[in-house]
């Protein structure tokens, strides 16, 4: 498989993630790592920045790819094969149809901010 079927079967992969983090039938640490697993996904804040040369492209070719198989394993087969069913077309050219999944990322990103700038300047 080249890198680039690899990068196409993720981004259908992170889709059906989300969708299994909803199904009841998941289990609870199958939805917790999938609530990271899509969270770090859809955060524009990545643990190695991106402008760093190599390093930075390395957590979204390892990490991330990393987090969804980890999560697809504790993920029961039914579940898993009716969340990819479900996820079909969710994501249209690679980016979520429902931009507002994301908001609750920026609502983290923003408190973590915030306490860190309160920790500093107070």
């Amino acid at each position: 498989m080249t890198i680039k079927e690899r990068a196409k079967k993720l981004k259908s992969d992170i889709p059906a993630v989300f969708i299994a983090l909803k199904d009841k039938e998941t289990p609870l640490l199958a939805k917790i790592i999938a609530g990271i697993t899509v969270g770090y996904a859809l955060s524009p804040v990545d643990l190695v920045p991106d402008f760093i040369p190599v390093l930075g492209y390395l957590d979204d070719v390892i990490l991330l790819p990393a987090l969804v198989a980890l999560t697809i394993r504790l993920i029961p087969d039914e579940v898993w094969k009716r969340s990819k069913i479900s996820a079909d077309g969710l994501w249209e050219n690679g980016k979520p149809k429902k931009w507002y999944y994301s908001v609750p990322i920026f609502i983290i990103w923003g408190l973590i901010i915030w306490i860190i700038i309160k920790a500093i300047c107070f």
